[in-house]
């Protein structure tokens, strides 16, 4: 069965009272978030929040030379532009799609007339940032003292719980920027795991075969950053796709990527 766009299959906005969610639904906008499209660039003025609900966004560190590495993961669990609500409207982080599919955006200013209403859309949105920045802290720590291949192991985990498939579609480009590695050191650790059982792993695609394993040879980092998502936001509901919005509630569509021109 082939299930439609909903904005509830992102579980911030299924979290959401009725009202709530009926005063934002009429301003989202479907977008399309292809792979490896840059939503946001460091510095540049934050016009749109989003809300992945199939695709997943990695939040980079992009330093002068270039190199860069990961600082967090963005998926049907949040929100991608925590900046706007926080008292900025940029950001130093670059944002990048490494696992394709759509998402809704939703315009800055509609965002913060939600948020300065300060109810539940605002005590929802400053959970979810505690919990992202304990991401990005565990992160840190896990890219400063645990080898590649735990890395690898979190990374891999991290996405599949924003998945709804056991494989991950990824170059091992954008994996040696989301880690800030060499190309060679990929290769060397998903060739390591994959001969554990644990994943197959072709040019482009990460097929997880053993989950329980892979739980089992990941470093503490992955398990920290889960525990603090599901202590903070344990009275979230997870999105349901099979919810049907009322013909009142539906958000405007936008067929086009995120960085596109819309219609709506």
């Amino acid at each position: 069965m082939i299930i439609p766009h909903n904005p509830l299959q992102n579980h911030l906005l299924a979290a959401l009272p009725q009202a709530e969610f009926e005063r934002i639904a009429v301003h989202l906008e479907l977008v399309i978030m292809p792979l490896g499209e840059a939503l946001y660039e460091a510095g540049a003025t934050l016009s749109y929040v989003y809300f992945p609900t199939t695709s997943i966004v990695s939040l980079l560190y992009v330093l002068e030379n270039g190199a860069s590495a990961e600082i967090a993961i963005v998926g049907n669990e949040g929100i991608l532009g925590i900046s706007l609500f926080m008292g900025g409207e940029t950001t130093p982080s670059r944002a990048v799609v490494q696992s394709g599919g759509y998402g809704y955006r939703l315009k800055s200013q509609h965002l913060k007339e939600e948020f300065n209403r300060a109810g539940p859309f605002l005590r929802l949105l400053l959970r979810y940032t505690q919990a992202l920045i304990a991401q990005m802290t565990q992160t840190a720590v896990c890219n400063r003292h645990h080898s590649i291949e735990q890395q690898l192991c979190r990374w891999l985990l991290l996405s599949l719980d924003r998945l709804p498939t056991d494989s991950v579609s990824m170059t091992q480009e954008l994996i040696a920027n989301m880690l800030g590695v060499r190309r060679e050191g990929v290769t060397a650790a998903a060739g390591n795991i994959q001969r554990m059982g644990l994943i197959n792993y072709s040019r482009g695609r990460i097929d997880v075969i053993d989950r329980p394993g892979l739980e089992k040879v990941v470093c503490e980092c992955y398990a920290v950053v889960k525990h603090e998502f599901d202590r903070l936001l344990s009275d979230i509901p997870p999105g349901d796709p099979l919810r049907v919005l009322g013909s009142s509630d539906t958000p405007a569509v936008a067929h086009s990527s995120a960085n596109g021109h819309v219609d709506t």
